[in-house]
């Protein structure tokens, strides 16, 4: 794994010189900030959180958003995180298989609910239940999900319309997007008439309205765990790892609509 490592910084230094800009080290620059890759769904609640830190303790705070599915095969290629904070256990199960987590410090750190969302101006009305007709409310349009093979909040959208006996129904008119921010986009944006994303996206949206939340039996539970990466060499990722099961960050993201099942000092 030092040699993938090694490589991806290798790249990153030859990128500097063509560019005329010279890189710190690994080691200088994790003096500098603490790096976190998280799931996407994340955003409004975790730049809330990063600010807090930042403002107690002086310590600069980056989060770069993505899917859990490609934060996750960015770490495996050698990204240089600190804390990897995944929207499921699978991705950071993957990781700790690998070796790429410090298995110590991960914590089931967060919980959410899925939803059913349209535009906010639109008439549509449903109550979610066993084979309920999705696919009529759908009419022409189709159903924005994030992608269902590897992003969480696909996989929890797929098996929740299975339990409820109506994937088949609708498997062929899914608008499949990157993550589920992008999924929410779409809806927020007219483009499809129905989506399914967290609660916590579409309670940051005023574009879109929730419809119905889907049974939390119709799923597996939506949990968010977060974990220092072994090949983390700053010091500070310990306290931040504290700090986001803390008063401070528990605050805001309850705000955000999130159920913090971490514990401070758990």
């Amino acid at each position: 794994m030092n040699t993938v490592r090694n490589r991806f910084g290798t790249a990153l230094l030859a990128l500097a010189l063509l560019s005329g800009v010279i890189v710190l080290p690994r080691t200088a620059a994790a003096e500098e900030r603490l790096l976190i890759f998280a799931a996407a769904s994340l955003k409004n609640a975790l730049d809330g959180v990063a600010a807090a830190y930042e403002g107690e303790t002086g310590q600069r705070v980056i989060v770069s958003y993505a899917g859990s599915s490609a934060l996750a095969r960015q770490i495996e290629q050698g990204a240089p995180a600190d804390i990897f904070i995944s929207a499921d256990l699978d991705w950071m199960k993957w990781l700790g298989e690998r070796g790429l987590i410090d298995q110590q410090s991960e914590t089931a750190l967060l919980g959410n609910r899925l939803v059913l969302i349209a535009p906010a101006g639109s008439g549509a009305a449903v109550t979610i239940a066993p084979g309920f007709d999705l696919l009529a409310l759908l009419a022409d349009g189709r159903l924005a999900v994030a992608n269902t093979d590897a992003v969480p909040a696909g996989r929890y959208a797929r098996a929740a319309l299975e339990a409820l006996g109506v994937w088949h129904s609708v498997s062929g008119k899914l608008a499949q997007a990157e993550n589920v921010r992008a999924a929410l986009a779409l809806v927020s944006t007219g483009e499809a008439p129905l989506g399914i994303v967290y609660k916590t996206d579409a309670n940051a949206d005023t574009n879109v309205r929730i419809l119905d939340t889907f049974p939390e039996a119709a799923h597996p539970p939506i949990v968010y765990p977060a974990a220092i990466l072994s090949g983390s060499e700053n010091p500070g990722a310990a306290a931040l790892m504290e700090f986001l099961r803390g008063d401070t960050a528990r605050a805001i993201f309850e705000a955000e609509g999130f159920e913090v099942l971490a514990k401070q000092g758990g």
